[in-house]
């Protein structure tokens, strides 16, 4: 459970502050006052800390500057989260680093030269750093996601582990994350895509993140194992349909086998066509009637 942790006046200018926010989705008159407005009391983090306790899952936040990051530390939250926004702000990266506990950046909004010089501000204090393949953009279009780039990511920086942080309308750019091999995945939750707000229209609702875990599960089972594995239920299927070597003509004993005496047919009871120039030149010891599946035993006849 993850959550956003700001000290407004750590984070923009007095002129910045001042600037009044027009924005429909505008919380107040300045921006100053508009994230102000948005942001939790520290009495709230800490009822949201235990509650998160009580129900065993992690704790943690994307912390935007120095004093959240310390406050947090305070909570002893289990990670902390560095937004795309920040990744070039090295003196914090460094700061929370050095608090030895793991750290998640996003690149929603960097070059490539960008996430490197994050990376080594990072991995210098602690090496417990996971990357994330990010759009910051609220919705995400599709061809913009560019979940290729994980792939970079992963052979550039590795072995860090990579995840995707979505902001997509619906379901699917995090599943293919999935199955292109992210690690972790991060989407923001809302309890009411409606609500006024920028990040609303591009989050899922509860019943949304109970679909995307179950669909998560079955993307895992679906990729399955690295192996080929030829599983019980396959083998009457295979005995069916398979091919077997079959005399294609009569062959009498003590005959040479010749290719052309050979074909393949169903079913797959009997030598794997495979091993057809195995068989052939081997001299048959019994009579074989035309269109009959060859023994298994032909290929220990003497050449």
């Amino acid at each position: 459970m993850k959550f956003q942790k700001r000290t407004t006046s750590e984070i923009l200018t007095k002129e910045g502050l001042s600037k009044p926010y027009m924005s429909p989705h505008a919380y107040g008159a300045t921006y100053g006052e508009h994230r102000d407005k948005l942001e939790l009391s520290e009495e709230q983090y800490r009822a949201l800390k235990k509650y998160a306790e009580e129900k065993g899952m992690l704790f943690f936040a994307s912390v935007w500057d120095e004093k959240s990051a310390d406050f947090l530390e305070a909570l002893n939250v289990d990670a902390y989260k560095i937004p795309s926004a920040d990744l070039i702000n090295i003196p914090l990266l460094e700061h929370v680093a050095k608090k030895e506990r793991p750290v998640l950046i996003s690149t929603g909004m960097s070059t490539l030269e960008e996430i490197e010089a994050a990376v080594d501000a990072v991995t210098m204090h602690n090496p417990r750093l996971i990357l994330f393949q990010c759009l910051s953009l609220y919705p995400s279009p599709e061809g913009k996601i560019n979940l290729k780039f994980m792939d970079v990511l992963k052979e550039r920086f590795r072995p860090l582990p990579v995840g995707y942080s979505g902001h997509e309308m619906d379901l699917l750019p995090t599943l293919a994350a999935v199955a292109r091999g992210a690690h972790i995945v991060e989407r923001h939750l809302t309890l009411d895509k409606r609500m006024k707000g920028s990040d609303h229209a591009a989050s899922l609702e509860p019943h949304e993140f109970k679909e995307l875990v179950a669909s998560i599960r079955r993307v895992e089972a679906i990729l399955g194992s690295p192996e080929k594995i030829m599983y019980d239920e396959l083998v009457p299927l295979r005995e069916k349909l398979a091919k077997s070597i079959v005399a294609k003509q009569s062959i009498k004993k003590g005959t040479v086998i010749t290719r052309e005496m050979l074909t393949a047919k169903s079913p797959g009871t009997g030598i794997s066509p495979i091993k057809m120039r195995e068989l052939v030149g081997r001299t048959a010891s019994i009579d074989l009637p035309e269109d009959t599946i060859v023994p298994k035993e032909a290929l220990t006849w003497q050449r």
